[in-house]
């Protein structure tokens, strides 16, 4: 499956000693659900408004919860938004996907 996933905080700081005084941004909460993401060795891309992350759902939706957690340490509360893809059997589709969809481009441009 490809879990495509937004996470913010909002509301006050619950924990002043992670560094989220007044300067505290949603970037840098972001930043933390991302490093979440990217240690989890689980094939994932970043863009400016989602993280996409492939794997079984078991896996998958651990790596969720535990950068919703981590996000969690940002504010008061947290807002998750989730879109998934769930294709038994299909593997490598983070990166199939979209090459199918440049190679659909090239085939139009012809």
């Amino acid at each position: 499956m490809i879990v495509a996933f937004s996470v913010a905080p909002s509301g006050t700081p619950g924990d002043t000693a992670a560094g989220t005084g007044d300067d505290a941004s949603v970037h840098t909460a972001v930043a933390a659900a991302v490093k979440v993401v990217r240690e989890s060795g689980l094939p994932n891309r970043t863009s400016s408004m989602f993280t996409e992350i492939e794997g079984d759902w078991d896996e998958v939706m651990d790596v969720i919860k535990r950068a919703t957690e981590a996000v969690g340490r940002y504010g008061s509360r947290v807002s998750l938004v989730l879109k998934a893809d769930i294709r038994p059997g299909h593997t490598g589709e983070i990166d199939g996907k979209i090459e199918r969809l440049e190679d659909a481009l090239e085939t139009l441009a012809e």
